[in-house]
């Protein structure tokens, strides 16, 4: 045979092999083929709890569905070493609400997008209110988590000084700042409360039924206040994510029925306006 057939040969072997090879990285040999397994916080109402009865926990039993397979969950607290400790240990395969773009996960592709509210008081002279700017909040003492994106808009609008700031990262198992920071509205401590709407809008639903939430679709400056939710799967693991996209895209309306009746404020895809029911 000659030598130039021989070495064309051997590399069509070796590109064959890598090939192989990249394919066999993309496969999804470490996601469970007899369970669909969650990785979730136990106590993170009202998205992941223990008993079942977080949204997040009715989208796991959605997709478990649509894949013929029973819900199985690895609980640890959704702080430090989360992933490392859950979907990186090979315990589980999927967290059903991550931020789209996070570096320690592979996205799907978004299932939706929501904002950070502005809740008040029903009736409340704060009522109108549409974005951080206006005089209507100044003076106000408003509860904020410590470090999310609208304490930049606070300071901006000068209404840092009499802010109630409230933790970001706990366990929450022995503490709930945003249920907290609720609780402090219901009793006249604060004046408003600011909290993303995926948590803030179902537990005014669930229990601050006398509050209004307004979605703060307004607010043009950076940093940015709209969020586009992906499930977050390993790194690598592109078939696992190519089949989470199918389930997405093919069950869209019932994920947003969920997360609806919830209470979730779903807005489109660049943060300007609430989303269409149809949509």
């Amino acid at each position: 045979m000659p030598v130039l057939a021989c070495r064309t040969l051997t590399y069509a072997a070796g590109l064959a092999l890598m090939l192989a090879t990249a394919a066999g990285a993309q496969t999804s040999d470490l996601v469970s083929k007899t369970a669909f397994r969650v990785c979730a916080d136990p106590a993170n109402a009202p998205m992941s709890m223990q008993d079942g009865s977080g949204y997040e926990n009715r989208l796991a039993e959605l997709f478990a569905e649509k894949l013929e397979l029973p819900v199985t969950y690895t609980w640890f607290p959704m702080a430090t070493g989360f992933i490392r400790q859950t979907l990186r240990a090979n315990r589980c395969d999927v967290v059903m609400g991550y931020a789209q773009g996070h570096e320690l996960v592979l996205n799907t592709n978004h299932y939706m997008t929501s904002v950070y509210t502005l809740i008040v008081p029903d009736g409340s002279d704060l009522a109108g209110v549409e974005r951080l700017s206006d005089p209507a909040l100044q003076g106000k003492r408003i509860g904020i988590i410590a470090g999310s994106p609208p304490a930049t808009h606070m300071a901006r609008n000068g209404l840092i000084g009499k802010a109630k700031p409230y933790n970001l990262n706990v366990d929450r198992r022995v503490e709930s700042p945003t249920e907290d920071m609720l609780n402090d509205l219901e009793a006249g401590d604060i004046d408003a409360a600011i909290l993303w709407g995926p948590i803030g809008g179902p537990l005014v639903k669930q229990e601050h039924t006398r509050m209004k939430v307004i979605p703060l679709l307004k607010e043009e400056l950076p940093p940015r206040l709209f969020f586009r939710i992906t499930m977050g799967v390993r790194l690598g693991d592109k078939v696992w994510q190519r089949k989470l996209n199918s389930l997405i895209r093919r069950n869209q309306d019932e994920i947003n029925a969920i997360l609806t009746e919830a209470g979730v404020p779903l807005v489109a895809d660049m943060g300007n306006r609430m989303l269409d029911a149809k949509e």
